[in-house]
């Protein structure tokens, strides 16, 4: 675990990204720290990737620290907010982009690429937002990470589509729940966006043709959808239950 001047910053707002390594949950952890929150990237294997996001916080005075979880171990999950409830403070934003996606046609996919993506897309999530809605202060806010492909309705995407629709419904009811506590639940839903994760196995074509679906030609960048998060993290406290759809214009 990496961790700079904490003690001395607890009166600060605290986020945790899950995914943070990733190149969203990148963007997201380095903005939000700008924003002068304390910042906890979690990762799930590659811890390099993790230290390289805290050491880019720290080095413009920033604060954060590295945790390693399985999002869809209860255990793994409640020791995280542990940690930072013990070194940051407490939790006041929870930004939960953590995910997998394999693509396929539905008739042609492995049930086990399937169970994958729902112990971590949709398992993963409830057991972030379980935590979240105990922890989080008031005023604070859980972001969840849709997919504009729920409504896009791309071929190829039914199995990761479905995942995604169940985050729309945990998103949904959960601010609901959390009547009374001050606390905003919302879910951001990029569109074809440029990180590692979208390109992998797409051809220069099909990026292509998928830059071209928005009316403003172009793919979107993790920043953009970093921007998205961090209105609905800190001003946007009129805007709750809602799927935010991030994408360009697509839909």
């Amino acid at each position: 675990m990496n961790t700079t001047e904490a003690a001395s910053q607890n009166d600060a707002r605290t986020a945790i990204v899950t995914g943070g390594s990733g190149g969203i949950g990148r963007a997201i952890c380095k903005r939000l720290a700008s924003d002068g929150m304390q910042v906890a990237v979690h990762y799930a294997g590659n811890s390099d990737r993790a230290d390289e996001v805290v050491q880019e916080i720290t080095g413009e005075k920033g604060t954060a620290l590295a945790l390693k979880a399985d999002v869809a171990n209860e255990d793994e999950v409640r020791d995280l907010f542990d940690t930072v409830e013990r070194n940051l403070g407490g939790v006041d934003v929870v930004v939960h982009t953590a995910g997998i996606m394999l693509l396929s046609p539905l008739a042609e996919l492995k049930l086990d690429d399937f169970d994958r993506m729902q112990r971590t897309n949709v398992r993963g999530t409830f057991v972030v937002s379980q935590q979240a809605a105990r922890r989080v202060r008031r005023g604070g806010a859980i972001i969840n990470f849709s997919s504009s492909v729920v409504k896009i309705a791309l071929p190829s995407y039914t199995a990761y589509a479905a995942t995604k629709g169940s985050v729309d419904a945990m998103t949904l009811i959960l601010a609901k729940e959390l009547r009374g506590r001050d606390i905003t639940v919302n879910a951001v839903a990029p569109g074809p966006t440029a990180t590692p994760l979208f390109l992998e196995g797409k051809d220069q074509a099909t990026i292509d043709r998928l830059a071209g679906m928005s009316p403003l030609e172009r793919l979107g960048g993790p920043e953009d959808i970093a921007e998205a998060v961090a209105f609905l993290a800190g001003p946007a406290r009129w805007i709750n239950g809602q799927i935010l759809y991030a994408n360009g214009g697509v839909i």
